[in-house]
């Protein structure tokens, strides 16, 4: 299925959109495999329900096999919490961070994950980047989709950084000022051209989140969502945006197409939400059990536009 694209204008993610860009589906006798494994890194001792956050929301996108990697401190609680995963524990530095052999256990998992996700609650930037530098390196030319959130994306700072093949990356505009040495001003005036720029710059598919969020390919690519909620404007939500995301690319789903449904399904999630609860007041836990109805609701050719 051809992408829809365009580089001289933005591409309005809808129901039309998307029904023209269906996700990969696995056969009806597939099984776990088929499914796509997601490895997904992150938590802290102050912050280990971001990563069960994000975890969840990659199981509730339909990713078969699930992989999480956090600090020794939380990695039984983490467990206990996602019943359904493998948790390794990775000891931590004293700020937080995860220490530098955290790359050697991760080493055996590496060539058995289809897609990755790395930064949701984790402490210690400059730990954090030496992390994702190992891991990129790692990862390259192994076909593997990688997802950066959160600390994890500060490995962009600086002059000159490009990735050698293209990720994904979840800024909201505070984020985006911090990585690119803009004021969060200038982002919010003019977020076309930072994200389109980023894209261009650091070779990724750049999701910069608002109440309309664009989403920007390396080659120019542009698509928005418009009617995000501010309900989702809330702690833990965009870990479950980069956990939906990562889900949608271990089932197949190319970069783009994972960003821009992700996105799509994230903001539907809340419009349910606060239509049953309330615009203000749902949680961030909350999101990822609409995922699946909005799925098969999206696949529908007689589906209302999102």
């Amino acid at each position: 299925m051809k992408t829809p694209s365009s580089s001289s204008h933005c591409i309005n993610i809808d129901g039309a959109t998307l029904r023209a860009w269906p996700l990969p589906m696995p056969s009806g006798d597939g099984d776990k495999e088929v499914r796509g494994h997601v490895l997904i890194v992150g938590g802290s001792r102050e912050m280990p329900g971001a990563v069960i956050l994000a975890a969840t929301a990659a199981m509730r996108a339909g990713a078969g096999k699930l992989t999480i990697a956090t600090g020794k401190s939380v990695a039984q609680l983490v467990a206990m919490s996602m019943p359904e995963a493998r948790v390794l524990g990775l000891v931590e530095n004293d700020q937080g961070g995860f220490a530098a052999d955290a790359l050697d256990r991760l080493d055996p998992v590496a060539d058995q994950i289809d897609a990755i996700l790395i930064g949701p609650g984790m402490q210690d930037e400059a730990a954090t980047a030496r992390l994702v530098a190992g891991l990129l390196k790692r990862l390259e030319g192994s076909g593997t989709s990688i997802v950066l959130d959160a600390n994890a994306m500060a490995i962009v700072r600086g002059d000159g950084f490009r990735f050698s093949q293209p990720v994904i990356m979840t800024p909201h505009a505070g984020e985006m000022a911090h990585l690119s040495g803009a004021s969060k001003q200038a982002v919010c005036e003019d977020p076309d051209r930072h994200a389109a720029d980023a894209a261009a710059r650091w070779n990724a598919v750049v999701a910069l989140k608002g109440a309309r969020t664009l989403v920007a390919g390396a080659d120019g690519e542009r698509w928005q969502h418009e009617g995000g909620n501010v309900g989702l404007a809330s702690s833990g939500s965009g870990d479950t945006l980069a956990g939906i995301i990562a889900g949608l690319c271990a089932r197949g789903a190319t970069l783009a197409q994972a960003t821009c449904w992700g996105v799509a399904l994230h903001a539907a999630a809340g419009a349910a939400l606060a239509t049953r609860l309330g615009l203000l007041g749902y949680l961030a836990r909350e999101i990822p059990a609409e995922i699946p109805a909005l799925l098969e609701r999206f696949a529908r050719p007689d589906d209302a536009p999102v």
